[in-house]
């Protein structure tokens, strides 16, 4: 029997064994710890330098006067009060730092959740009805994150693709810069939930924009774009908060204080509180009324919830993702997981809203040289300290100051040169992007997500069935034939080297076996008019297996018992292997019927026929 060009070698038939006998002898893993400390604790146990702590305790402090006008912004954004935003950025910064599985991140509320938080709170009627729906929505979100966390599922995060994470990005983008019209030009046109609706109110509102209101978010902008430009080290945020907040209260320039004046924090919201509130759930437990009406809600709000945990452990694990990059780390995507989830209930605890890692945030913190969690636990206690001391003051901020604030982080996040390169891809994930960008801003984020992902997961199927095929390898053809030269050009197991004895047929499947290609092994094999007595499946190009692609493997083996048709198996790989052992198949077909390499099998299937 010849065995030229074989590249399994002699000791294929060994390493069957091998594979087979670890597959039977496998135990359920131990739950490694490990991977659930929080790099907070690795860092303590590594220890701190007072270089290290000085330099954690400058980026901390920095980092809180960033995130300080960012968290009024993204609450007064979503719909809440602004003090739910401070509430976020130190409780859930805190704890996602304490607890985090990076180094470097930082948390707090995002852009990314604007869109689906305001929706949720409209939705509900606004005030502390809406916001109960949001924390009932945000607490399930945290419980998810927990059992993803807990389920190792923080490195299948990575298989959501580009296309569908840039479309939805940029759609949010675009319903923050929306959102912001409003304030930024100072109308007072009516709050429309509907995209098209919002922008056909504010066109027909311009004719009463507020010439003080527009010119103060214009030179807002103006002023945070030269200190980006002219000192990128110093935070322009809030340094045009701080001038706008001294101009308005130095010269009454406010909408209570003087006709046609600014619209402030104080004359929407009134005072902020200088403290945190304490820890409380939603709803009262003692009240049935209200529990039956949370739980009615609760059944309703599942897939908002759901998609706040996806945007909550994409954004935060892209983030932790791009801070190693930039101090040479590797962050535990599980831990992260479950800080977020921990971050995100407690925050609803203390009043405030769902929270993530955000990237601008965590790169300034790289940059002011913050290297442990300790920055980012010193950030939430910054901004607790600078709300003791400055809450009586935020009512004279302007409401369109804030406003340009937003719209820099939504025309950061819009992240415009990644949308257009992927014009240059496939037109299949041309298409994904526009529909999920076009889902995002046309209805709701929730919506977009599940639509991209089953477009992109319907396009993926597709790929992989044109790229899996099935031929039939039984060659009795001359030497000099082209057909047998081009099937085996380049092949280092060519069948037409061995002898196949008549009554033996042999197929092979090339590339994964997943579902989107099962039906092809149906239809080639459908192809057959007569049983052979023997029938050789060749596995050598099969990767990976999916219960689908075993059950028409099934199928088959039992088509073969029908027919009085001994199947074989050759060349196949561990995972199939082991998807195969676990699923019973290898038990119905018999390991003895299955071998390293082809030419195992023939020579099994020379004895079979006797010949």
């Amino acid at each position: 029997m010849s065995t030229r060009g074989n590249p399994c070698g002699n000791d294929s038939e060994e390493r069957m064994a091998q594979v087979f006998s670890t597959v039977n002898s496998k135990k359920p893993s131990v739950f490694k710890f490990e991977a659930f400390i929080p790099k907070s604790f690795v860092c303590w146990r590594e220890g701190y330098s007072r270089k290290l702590i000085l330099n954690d305790l400058i980026a901390g402090v920095t980092v809180a006067i960033i995130a300080l006008p960012l968290s009024l912004a993204l609450a007064i954004g979503s719909g809440v009060s602004p003090e739910k935003g401070l509430y976020t950025a130190i409780i859930a910064g805190f704890l996602t730092s304490l607890l985090g599985g990076s180094r470097v991140q930082i948390g707090g509320p995002a852009g990314a959740f604007m869109g689906i938080v305001a929706g949720i709170v409209a939705k509900y009627g606004g005030g502390a009805s809406g916001y109960q729906a949001l924390a009932i929505c945000a607490l399930m979100a945290g419980i998810i994150l927990i059992i993803m966390g807990l389920m190792r599922l923080g490195s299948l995060i990575k298989f959501i693709p580009y296309p569908v994470t840039t479309g939805f990005t940029s759609g949010i983008a675009v319903i923050i810069l929306s959102s912001q019209v409003n304030d930024f030009l100072g109308l007072s046109v009516a709050t429309h939930p509907g995209f098209i609706e919002k922008w056909q109110a504010i066109i027909f509102g311009l004719s009463d924009i507020n010439p003080l209101a527009t010119a103060f978010a214009l030179g807002s902008i103006i002023i945070m774009v030269a200190f980006r430009k002219l000192a990128p080290q110093v935070p322009g945020a809030i340094v045009v908060v701080a001038i706008a907040a001294i101009a308005t209260a130095v010269f009454g320039i406010d909408a209570v204080n003087h006709p046609g004046g600014l619209e402030t924090i104080g004359t929407k919201f009134g005072t902020l509180p200088d403290m945190l509130q304490a820890p409380s759930l939603p709803i009262k437990l003692g009240n049935w009324a209200e529990v039956k009406k949370a739980l009615s809600q609760a059944r309703a709000l599942i897939p908002e919830a759901i998609t706040i945990a996806v945007l909550c452990a994409i954004e935060s694990l892209l983030c932790a993702v791009v801070a190693d990059g930039m101090i040479g780390a590797r962050h535990k995507s599980n831990c992260e997981l479950l800080a977020q989830g921990t971050g995100n209930i407690a925050s609803i605890l203390f009043g405030g809203i769902p929270a993530t890692g955000v990237i601008a945030r965590t790169a300034a913190n790289v940059k002011n040289g913050g290297r442990t969690p300790l920055a980012g636990m010193i950030h939430s206690i910054t901004l607790l300290l600078m709300m003791v001391l400055l809450a009586r003051y935020a009512v004279y901020i302007p409401l369109s100051v804030l406003a340009a604030i937003l719209v820099l982080v939504a025309w950061n996040m819009a992240e415009i040169d990644h949308f257009r390169s992927i014009f240059k891809a496939p037109r299949s994930d041309i298409v994904v992007l526009l529909s999920t960008f076009g889902l995002t801003v046309l209805t709701d984020i929730t919506v977009a997500v599940g639509a991209g992902m089953v477009m992109a997961s319907l396009l993926f199927m597709k790929r992989m069935s044109e790229v899996t095929y099935i031929d039939t390898l039984r060659v009795n053809l001359d030497d000099d034939d082209v057909s047998t030269e081009i099937i085996e050009r380049g092949d280092p197991s060519p069948l037409s080297s061995r002898e196949v004895p008549n009554g033996v047929e042999v197929y092979e499947i090339n590339g994964p076996f997943f579902f989107g290609a099962a039906d092809k092994l149906k239809d080639t094999l459908h192809g057959i008019e007569y049983p052979p007595q023997v029938f050789i499946l060749r596995m050598r190009r099969v990767s990976a297996i999916d219960a689908t692609g075993m059950h028409a493997l099934q199928e088959f083996y039992e088509k073969c018992r029908h027919d009085g048709t001994r199947l074989l198996l050759a060349g196949v790989h561990s995972q199939p292997i082991f998807a195969m052992t676990n699923y019973g198949l290898v038990d119905k077909i018999g390991q003895q019927n299955m071998f390293g390499n082809i030419d195992g099998a023939l020579e099994k299937a020379r004895e079979l026929i006797g010949a």
